[in-house]
């Protein structure tokens, strides 16, 4: 009972916040709307990921597991916690008792239809920033002690980058933790526990050296596990009683336009979608065409992988003008999969082999 209590008032103060912040801030809704989506994992797939790969391939492998396997724990602790969200907390809980009950906005990215602890926004954020912020400051010490433009800066000068990246890595989350509450996606305790969680899975993965040279057997491995788990999980408890989709009536219920309930923000639409990429990640890693182009000489040139980035963002916005038909849930499942490793298989390998290919034709012709 002192439980319950207790996660009611956590809610109610988060409610409280939510509304304080629509109220006194609305000046910044368009903002807050714009880190929603920005800080979506898809930013991370689909333009991180490109421009990281073709210049430093390791730390875009690394912005893959760790936004994969980041994502794949936050569906297994959200389905552990059965977190709430304000904006169906607000209008079930019985708490406010006779009193008038707080009045929130919705918003069309407010409906999710997940379980709300902890944030995924906040965790996938975290994660990334962090991948990305310790990748720049290893560079920097490396370029220091290299016979590089970047060897003339001063000590001074790398303490106070190293503090600017990591100033502007916390105003990030600061801005994503309150973009979610300001939408009424989720409660503060909700998006802290998200970005200690992707701080903790990137720091990781910082020590796990493995995943550059995984073979195609391993990235099978860990997709098949990582679907297995999930599904035998989630079977188990409905088999005991547990409806781990109990969240979808709620969406359904409480969201004031039913065109705001995406099914791409379904747990099991976002788990196919990511070892999806895992997937076509391994497969093109592992493939003929990457090891011709990316390891040979012209890979390690510069105009050759900005080329490359060029290329990859232009063919991931063409992938991503091409709808999924959304009447069919599980088609939309498999076709979700299929589209994810195809993207990924082309950017990894597909496009830097076409690349190569035409380099050397015109290399050819100047001969």
């Amino acid at each position: 009972m002192e439980g319950g209590h207790l996660m009611d008032l956590l809610h109610s103060t988060g409610v409280q916040v939510t509304h304080y912040l629509q109220v006194n801030h609305r000046g910044f809704q368009n903002w807050f709307l714009f880190v929603s989506f920005a800080a979506d994992l898809k930013t991370t797939f689909f333009f991180f990921f490109p421009i990281w790969f073709h210049l430093c391939e390791r730390v875009g492998i690394k912005l893959i597991w760790v936004a994969v396997i980041g994502d794949w724990l936050n569906l297994v602790f959200k389905w552990i916690l059965f977190g709430q969200r304000p904006y169906w907390w607000v209008h079930e809980t019985s708490y406010y008792g006779n009193t008038s009950i707080p009045k929130i906005q919705q918003f069309p990215i407010t409906c999710e239809t997940g379980p709300g602890s902890p944030s995924g926004h906040a965790m996938g954020s975290a994660g990334v920033y962090y991948i990305m912020v310790t990748a720049l400051l290893s560079q920097l010490q490396l370029a220091r002690r290299r016979n590089s433009p970047l060897s003339t800066l001063s000590l001074f000068l790398l303490r106070c980058l190293h503090g600017l990246l990591w100033a502007l890595f916390w105003a990030v989350q600061v801005n994503v933790c309150l973009s979610r509450v300001f939408i009424a996606a989720h409660f503060p305790h909700q998006v802290i526990a998200g970005v200690i969680s992707g701080i903790v899975v990137a720091e990781v993965f910082e020590h796990v050296h493995s995943i550059y040279s995984a073979s195609l057997q391993r990235y099978l491995g860990t997709t098949f596990f990582l679907f297995g788990f999930a599904l035998g999980f989630y079977l188990l408890l409905k088999v005991l009683g547990v409806d781990l989709l109990w969240t979808l009536e709620k969406a359904h219920k409480w969201c004031i336009h039913p065109d705001w309930v995406h099914i791409d923000t379904t747990p099991f639409a976002s788990l196919l979608r990511n070892l999806g990429i895992l997937f076509g990640l391994g497969l093109a890693l592992n493939s003929p065409m990457y090891v011709e182009s990316c390891r040979g000489k012209q890979g390690r040139q510069l105009p050759f992988r900005l080329s490359c980035i060029i290329m990859s963002l232009f063919v991931l916005y063409l992938f991503e003008s091409f709808e999924l038909p959304t009447d069919r849930e599980m088609l939309f499942y498999a076709l979700s999969f299929c589209k994810s490793a195809a993207t990924h298989l082309c950017m990894v390998a597909l496009i830097p082999y076409c690349m190569s290919l035409l380099c050397c034709r015109e290399a050819m012709k100047h001969d």
